[in-house]
């Protein structure tokens, strides 16, 4: 039995761990090939979470060769149009074709109020989480024109669908890869293209599960584990859970990569435990 996306190329962004680690996974499971970048060194402003490693993209790239498919790697920042479009060309150069755009890297940084943000902490936001994204979707998008469609899945958040405080920064960039979106949609229907978000909750990864992130949650705590965490994270959703696994969103991802969602384009997909019903 063929898998879901059997054939197809994904250029994944973020994949060296984490949900665009769990991406290239899930579709290398059903099928497709990979092209895989990440930063793979730490991003100023973002000190509280551990940086992404050139060895957790190499165990993203023998997972998916462990699945009997193949992979091309790079270490690329998101916000460096010139190399990313040079990495898709040549990944579609040695693949043979691009079906799939997941433009998933981002960062979590702040946690102060939008009037006490520094403008570092701001403009790196706005550059990964929102220009990034439009950068990755981009490079991709001679290939899928030039193979008659595909599918571009960009990575939002439920903070793109509604606020929360003291990630104003991280909101407004996510409201506006929402409107990224809509715009790539309307622009390349006529190419038989489809343009989707996904909106996470709260993930297991290391982005989420870190220290700053626990501090923010319980600040009446000095060093909170997850156990502590767990409680108040619940609060945000209406099923009794705390966060979601990577894979939950990858099998969103797939979804909306295969020919299941043929005609599902400009469509905003939470996975987020009910949280926006709060």
């Amino acid at each position: 039995m063929s898998g879901r996306v059997d054939g197809k190329v994904a250029f994944i962004t973020g994949a060296a761990r984490g949900q665009g680690r769990s991406h290239a996974v899930r579709l290398a499971q059903e099928g497709a090939d990979i092209i895989a970048v990440d930063v793979c060194k730490p991003v100023s402003g973002t000190d509280l979470i551990p940086a992404s490693t050139p060895d957790d993209l190499a165990e993203t790239a023998d997972l998916v060769k462990g699945l009997g498919r193949r992979i091309v790697t790079a270490e690329v920042d998101v916000r460096d149009y010139d190399a990313l479009k040079a990495v898709v060309d040549s990944g579609v150069e040695e693949l043979g074709r691009l079906d799939v755009v997941v433009a998933n890297a981002g960062i979590g940084n702040g946690g102060a109020t939008l009037d006490q943000t520094s403008e570092q902490d701001w403009q790196t936001m706005i550059d990964i989480n929102l220009g990034g994204v439009w950068k990755a979707a981009k490079a991709g998008v001679p290939h899928l024109i030039s193979n008659g469609g595909g599918s571009i899945i960009l990575t939002s958040s439920v903070g793109g669908l509604k606020a929360y405080p003291n990630t104003g920064h991280y909101v407004a960039a996510k409201h506006g890869v929402v409107g990224l979106m809509r715009a790539f949609a309307v622009e390349l229907g006529q190419h038989s293209i489809r343009v989707n978000s996904v909106h996470p909750t709260n993930v297991d990864t290391p982005m989420f599960m870190n220290e700053g992130t626990m501090k923010l949650f319980r600040p009446d705590l000095e060093n909170p584990t997850k156990e502590d965490f767990a409680p108040v994270a619940q609060f945000m959703h209406v099923l009794p859970i705390g966060w979601v696994e990577p894979v939950d969103i990858s099998n969103a991802v797939l979804f909306l990569a295969s020919d299941e969602s043929r005609y599902v384009t400009g469509v905003t997909l939470p996975v987020d435990g009910g949280s926006l019903l709060k």
